[in-house]
């Protein structure tokens, strides 16, 4: 392709950014915003192509890619917005992305539940260490009292809510994280150690009962959405050190959409988890029923990563953005 002006070009095009840039502003577009910023998205990526051939400038170029990332993300956000749009990803996306990345996932779940039993069993076989855990002084108040009220203190919606948060911001870390490697396996580490030193404590003073009633309800599905972070946040990591048969930048680029794509649905997962936290966990059903529900809730997980997200995989879903919002597949022709 020839070299052009660019001056030229960017003067003739501005105006298309400018408008680009208003519909990404816009907080709620309409049907014919919606198309309109699908359109504009595909004219400026070819535009952005035709730049980085022809005539490379860097702030160009800098300043495209950022208004396209902008668009990509409203995009995307416009899409799942809608009944039907949320239905495909939450039947083809979403599991497709799970069960392509399960090994990943369920090496992270494996390897922390092993991790825990082991911290756990030397917690307990050194009790002289729950000294360095939790004071003396607080150690009967937080075994009868503590541990038990903290699931039911507060108003459930309210609860409900900050643990969800809590959880999400965790698993949003394990994800953020996941380019360094080491970040994923110090927040897993912290979740494991605060997970197996409570369970320590309860058990080493004959509430190992209590302990169990009440983090088996909510835990198994929260800490397994974790674990689906965390591992999704590794296989990141491992894009980068060996990217396979693509470049490191498409390598990274893939896994970090498809990171995208398991975030969201992790954020309703981790909803689930904790609607059962805040009115299973601390209601006062007998404790084997709080825990069918917490192993329903999982086995219902479980099912759905391997028959729904198996069949979507099956049929060509891989947990990536669609084809017609990928910038480097745009036409490169004015």
């Amino acid at each position: 392709m020839p070299r052009i002006d660019l001056d030229a070009y960017v003067v003739a095009h501005s105006h298309e950014w400018a408008r680009l840039e208003q519909l990404v502003s816009t907080r709620r577009p309409d049907g014919p915003e919606s198309d309109e910023l699908v359109d504009r998205y595909q004219q400026v990526a070819t535009q952005l192509s035709v730049i980085r051939t022809s005539a490379p400038d860097a702030e160009v170029i800098a300043y495209l890619s950022s208004l396209l990332s902008r668009a990509r993300i409203k995009m995307i956000g416009a899409r799942i917005l809608s009944w039907q749009a949320a239905g495909r990803f939450f039947t083809e996306q979403f599991p497709a992305a799970l069960y392509r990345l399960r090994w990943w996932w369920l090496g992270c779940l494996a390897g922390n539940v092993a991790l825990t039993a082991v911290l756990m069993w030397w917690l307990l076989d050194n009790p002289a260490i729950e000294q360095t855990l939790i004071p003396p002084g607080e150690v009967d108040n937080y075994v009868n009292e503590d541990f038990e009220n903290y699931y039911s203190e507060n108003a459930q919606g309210a609860f409900g809510t900050r643990v969800w948060l809590n959880n999400a911001w965790v698993a949003a870390q394990c994800l953020a994280l996941g380019i360094t490697g080491v970040g994923v396996i110090f927040v897993m580490f912290q979740n494991v150690t605060v997970l197996a030193g409570a369970g320590a404590i309860m058990t080493n003073h004959g509430r190992g009962d209590v302990f169990w009633g009440l983090i088996l309800p909510h835990g198994l599905l929260e800490l397994t959405a974790i674990f689906v972070a965390g591992g999704i946040g590794l296989k990141l990591f491992w894009s980068w050190v060996e990217p396979g048969g693509l470049s490191r930048a498409k390598a990274l680029a893939q896994t970090g959409r498809t990171m995208g794509t398991v975030a969201l649905g992790l954020v309703a997962v981790l909803l689930v988890s904790g609607i059962i936290e805040a009115f299973v966990t601390p209601s006062p059903l007998p404790t084997w029923a709080r825990i069918a529900i917490g192993v329903l809730a999982e086995v219902a997980f479980f099912l759905y990563v391997f028959v729904v997200g198996r069949q979507a995989f099956l049929r060509g879903h891989t947990g990536d953005i669609s084809a017609d919002l990928l910038e480097d597949r745009v036409a490169t022709q004015d």
